[in-house]
């Protein structure tokens, strides 16, 4: 008999997802036939500059912000680069002193292990057992020189939303800048930078069924960022290079896409979840990490019982695809450096499960 995760067979959507044949569909004809510059003037160019600035108005209106608040990027891990070292570097004469968690994405703690070899100050917080923030932990670790606060909206590894509209508000009140890493929120929860009491933030395409190689910054109006990638004046002159319209108008699409299912989505992951749940529990498998209402849905982390993760998946390779965390560790016989700063270095077997 097939049970629920052979059904679904694919359960690794954290580390990327199949790409909708809408969002293909829309993109193939800037592929083609209309294959001008954005940069150029004359008619080829402008309709691909029209499709281009078409997909900033869908995202500025799915996240509410303006228009001109949308940088497009080759990704999150470039946007992470571009908004925390461009921040540094044009306000390192208001503070040297930004605060983060041990749990964040690696694109952000290799950037900021990259800027303390600059003279950059870190404060890496914990997370409690349930992979949350104490924001009182937050508050006292705020120095006069605290230039920044980087904290992710939902964990890549565990599914754990963090308070982020709360911790915007302690960043606001102290006019400290906040930049949220929002790559696995983004269609799998509400999303509103004004809510959110955000000033950056950042997410990629290929998370939402999208094309991978495209993702999106948001800097809210008046935050001062030095551009990283210097050459033509594309992107607001914030990040030079000829503008990949295809992908553009994919990601433009999927986060359309992403906000008009957005209801039916998280009802249908709450579903599957549930199923996925009781079959480790029923089999006696497994058990949920963590709880469920401090977590997105399609991001499962399954705590096996007297199993070895690695072993699970290697017995289970034949009939389904999931893993033992972020993709980003792909092929680092290490564990988890999320799952050892939640339970404080005490060995978990947990495999994630993403739909």
């Amino acid at each position: 008999m097939v049970n629920i995760l052979e059904e679904l067979k694919y359960l690794d959507n954290a580390a990327t997802t199949k790409l909708d044949n809408r969002v293909l569909e829309g993109m193939m004809p800037y592929f083609t036939d209309l294959y001008g510059n954005a940069s150029s003037t004359h008619k080829l160019g402008e309709k691909s500059k029209s499709a281009i600035e078409n997909a900033r108005k869908e995202i500025s209106s799915a996240i509410n912000c303006n228009t001109s608040e949308i940088i497009f990027t080759s990704g999150s891990t470039e946007s992470i680069n571009l908004a925390i070292k461009g921040f540094v570097e044009s306000n390192s004469h208001k503070g040297n002193h930004i605060i983060t968690l041990k749990t964040e994405h690696k694109a952000v703690l290799e950037t900021l292990r990259y800027l303390e070899t600059k003279g950059i100050e870190v404060t890496y917080l914990d997370v409690d057992s349930s992979g949350i923030i104490s924001l009182e932990e937050l508050l006292q670790s705020i120095k006069e020189t605290t230039l920044m606060i980087a904290i992710m909206y939902v964990n890549n590894e565990t599914g754990v939303i963090q308070e982020i509209s709360k911790i915007g508000e302690i960043a606001k009140e102290r006019g400290i800048c906040f930049f949220s890493d929002s790559t696995q929120a983004i269609g799998k929860i509400e999303v509103d930078v004004d809510a959110l009491n955000v000033d950056m933030l950042c997410f990629s395409g290929h998370k939402i069924s999208g094309p991978k190689g495209i993702g999106v910054l948001y800097i809210r109006d008046g935050i001062e960022i030095t551009p990283q990638i210097h050459g033509g004046s594309q992107e607001f002159g914030l990040r030079s290079g000829t503008y990949n319209t295809p992908l553009i108008v994919g990601i433009g699409i999927a986060v359309k896409i992403a906000s008009n299912e957005y209801k039916k989505n998280f009802e249908k992951a709450i579903q599957l979840r549930e199923d996925i749940l009781e079959y480790f529990t029923k089999n006696n498998i497994g058990k949920m990490a963590f709880q469920r209402d401090n977590t997105v849905p399609n991001i499962i982390s399954i705590e096996l019982n007297d199993i070895d993760a690695e072993e699970f998946l290697m017995f289970n390779s034949s009939k389904f695809f999931a893993s033992t965390g972020s993709a980003c560790n792909s092929g680092l016989q290490i564990s988890s450096y999320v799952i050892d700063a939640i339970f404080k270095n005490e060995r978990k077997q947990i495999i994630r499960i993403s739909i």
